[in-house]
């Protein structure tokens, strides 16, 4: 049998039997084993999402994360494997997520705080509110409160199948026949985002982009950057940091030189 000198004696055998036939049946067993962190995750963000985000959709997204960590692994990193997959569990489950959700997050945001503050004052009052009730409680004038209201009923779910109206020669129009493909993309805002994301890391090393787009896009912790990175917390903190600074003050000269540009033509 192979020496095992130099293994880490915390790690399961079988990750070394893994990497070194790393079969479907090896991989499965693996699966098998870390599972119950898939369905942590899944139903610690399903417990936020309305009654009907599926559980399951979401703990099968996560498995694909799961075999994605699996497959990635280095076991020489020190890492705990735990500590590693979690972060590619969550962003497997908010990719599905984001896939599936139609409504963009600044209504899903505003639906949230309205409500909360419902759910708020049907407490207090043993009834369920006003809307003049809970626009003053809110505090928001009846314009911008209208407005919150009309969002809010963007993020219900609507059947496909619903029948919309029907022509003149009685063929049912129904909501997938009118729904709008908002897959399509805009030339001009893709051609922007592209700019500005050039804009935004150049210069950066591939560790500093790599600490940008995990702490804004993915939304992970300094932490779990760190594990990703094999870097410690308080590493990726100071590179966050002076990533900030060296951006604020790329853009102070950029205004700048507009500035002067501007007084030097008018």
């Amino acid at each position: 049998m192979q020496a095992t000198a130099g293994r880490n004696s915390k790690l399961d055998p079988m990750w070394y039997e893994f990497k070194e036939n790393a079969t479907p049946g090896l991989r499965n067993i693996l699966v098998e084993k870390y599972f119950p962190i898939v369905k942590y995750n899944a139903e610690r963000i399903s417990a936020k999402l309305p009654d009907e985000v599926d559980t399951d959709d979401l703990i099968s997204a996560g498995v694909f994360g799961l075999v994605d960590a699996i497959e990635s692994f280095d076991l020489d990193r020190g890492v705990k494997f735990e500590t590693y997959c979690a972060p590619r569990i969550r962003g497997a489950i908010l990719d599905e997520l984001r896939a599936m959700d139609w409504v963009p997050r600044l209504v899903r945001s505003r639906a949230h705080k309205l409500e909360a503050t419902t759910r708020i004052l049907e407490a207090q009052m043993g009834r369920h509110p006003t809307t003049e009730e809970i626009a003053g409680h809110m505090r928001l004038p009846k314009e911008e409160f209208d407005r919150l209201m009309r969002d809010s009923k963007a993020v219900t779910q609507v059947s496909l199948s619903r029948k919309q109206y029907e022509t003149d020669s009685n063929r049912d129009v129904r909501e997938i026949d009118i729904l709008e493909d908002r897959r399509s993309v805009d030339p001009v805002e893709e051609a922007q985002k592209r700019d500005l994301k050039h804009l935004v890391t150049k210069g950066l090393t591939r560790a500093e982009r790599l600490v940008l787009i995990l702490y804004y896009y993915e939304q992970m912790t300094m932490k779990e950057i760190g594990a990703t990175l094999d870097l410690s917390e308080s590493r990726v903190s100071q590179m966050h940091s002076a990533i900030l600074a060296r951006l604020k003050g790329q853009l102070q000269r950029f205004k700048k030189s507009q500035d002067e540009l501007i007084e030097a033509v008018a």
